[in-house]
């Protein structure tokens, strides 16, 4: 393993940091974090922030007014799903900002962890549409736990080229269709597959956690077991699979469409006749927060119209911040599966719905199961 060239991968986008990190340890490296009480995230440069998000958000092209008042980028730690991130936190790790999304902000805010936010420190607050952050759970004393962000769909993207549809209508279950055995990939997390595997078997989200639904949705992931290629959180290693044909459709979020689609190859972003997943993430600062004011400056920093351009304009998501989508005309968001209006995304796909911690850890057990063969 030639660690400089794949260095030179991360920093050029041709690599994830995700998956350069597995390769080190599959290469027997490790990067090694120090245990400190409490736990507190170990960090490249000890002044700054910690960030703990998903894989593909730790990136600098969020945080350009962060960078420039205080001369280099947030510290990251990453997470593959919601779950992991909170088992994490609850256990004693302590950062200054997490990036959940809003099926989970009741449980995250049942466990104590968490502070609302001084949205007076934040000078975007005032462009954020209200719509966004008026969830359940979130607003206390007129202040939100969590300042939404990102928003957008988890769907499928498939080679136009090698999936034939056979006439039919795009569907979810495409990712179930017998003739692609060992040729489809999903993501690892249940946080996104179970609920799109809800969608496919006509559950509503709202009675997602009754036995027999819980038995429905089970059944049906044990069904497409056999037929999946990759379960994985790195949603670069599907876009490889995808662009060189070992896979010819898999779950993705809105960038993993835009990626390819940017590199040539001919996949589409499926509208699926049962509906789309959606989604709006955002971020919460940890009660014991050690950079509070900086923990701000990185929220301030996600929701930029700079931070805002990029995740439309490169990623294919929305942005909370209305000013954002000025920065593209009409047809480019349409072009991109987009609308000014969020709304319009959101409520036409299934918006998830929070669920009790029982539930969450159930689901959770149980896929884990199933993505083992039992």
């Amino acid at each position: 393993m030639d660690v400089v060239d794949h260095l030179n991968a991360v920093r050029t986008g041709a690599m994830s940091r995700r998956t350069f990190t597995k390769g080190l340890a599959a290469a027997g490296v490790s990067l090694v974090m120090t245990p400190m009480a409490p736990k507190l995230a170990s960090a490249a440069a000890a002044d700054q922030a910690t960030y703990f998000t998903w894989g593909g958000y730790d990136v600098p092209e969020m945080f350009a007014s962060y960078i420039s008042k205080h001369g280099e980028a947030p510290n990251f730690t990453t997470f593959g799903g919601s779950e992991e991130a909170l088992t994490k936190m609850r256990g004693g790790f302590v950062v200054d900002v997490a990036h959940p999304c809003n099926q989970a902000i009741p449980r995250w805010v049942a466990t104590g962890l968490f502070q609302t936010v001084d949205t007076s420190k934040l000078s975007n607050w005032g462009d954020v549409m209200p719509n966004l952050y008026n969830l359940e759970g979130n607003m206390a004393d007129g202040k939100p736990y969590m300042v939404p962000m990102d928003w957008g769909q988890t769907s499928v993207t498939y080679r136009t080229d090698l999936f034939d549809l056979a006439g039919q209508e795009e569907s979810w279950g495409m990712l179930w269709d017998e003739r692609y055995k060992g040729r489809m990939g999903v993501l690892a997390s249940a946080a996104d597959t179970w609920w799109c595997g809800a969608i496919y078997a006509g559950v509503d989200f709202k009675q997602l956690s009754t036995d027999e639904n819980f038995k429905k949705v089970a059944d049906l992931m044990r069904k497409q077991r056999p037929l999946i290629r990759q379960y994985t959180d790195d949603t670069t290693t599907l876009e490889q699979a995808l662009a060189s044909g070992e896979l010819v459709a898999a779950m993705t979020w809105n960038s993993s469409a835009v990626t390819l689609q940017k590199q040539g190859v001919p996949v589409k972003f499926a509208k699926p006749k049962e509906g789309a997943l959606t989604w709006v993430c955002g971020a919460m600062i940890h009660k014991d927060a050690p950079k509070l004011d900086r923990a701000h400056d990185i929220i301030d920093a996600m929701i930029s119209v700079e931070t805002g351009k990029w995740l439309i304009g490169d990623n294919g998501y929305g942005h909370s911040n209305k000013k954002s989508f000025d920065q593209f005309d009409e047809a480019k968001l349409v072009e991109l599966g987009l609308s000014k209006n969020p709304l319009d995304i959101l409520n036409a796909g299934h918006f998830q719905i929070p669920q009790t911690q029982e539930f969450e850890t159930k689901m959770n057990k149980e896929f884990e199961q199933i993505k083992a063969g039992f």
